[in-house]
């Protein structure tokens, strides 16, 4: 009798790159649709365009995304319903927010 052993899986698979995401000119081709891509392309998005401990106003935060994409209210909707970015109630004011862990289930509710 012989024992078949499958491949092992990866303990934590690494999270691919997005830098396959964007276009030679760094403009986004498109808002990935699978909730771990787009949540990967939101860490980096929040990473590289907003600083830490600044608050921004709603035309700055719609300034840099579209600089990347001309979606920029889905990119500002994800961001802020993913966690990475909180708003003001009156919706004027944006923060960088630390990551709390959302991986594609429950979605937080916005305030």
């Amino acid at each position: 009798m012989t024992s078949h052993h499958p491949a092992p899986l990866p303990a934590s698979r690494p999270a691919r790159p997005v830098a396959d995401l964007f276009s030679a000119d760094g403009r986004l081709k498109a808002i990935p649709r699978k909730p771990a891509r787009r949540e990967a392309l939101l860490a980096h998005l929040a990473a590289t365009l907003f600083e830490d401990g600044r608050d921004y106003r709603e035309p700055e935060v719609n300034e840099a995304l579209l600089a990347v994409h001309e979606d920029f209210p889905a990119l500002r909707r994800y961001l802020v319903i993913g966690g990475f970015l909180g708003r003001t109630k009156d919706g004027s004011t944006y923060r960088l927010r630390q990551q709390t862990g959302f991986t594609g289930g429950a979605i937080p509710a916005v305030a």
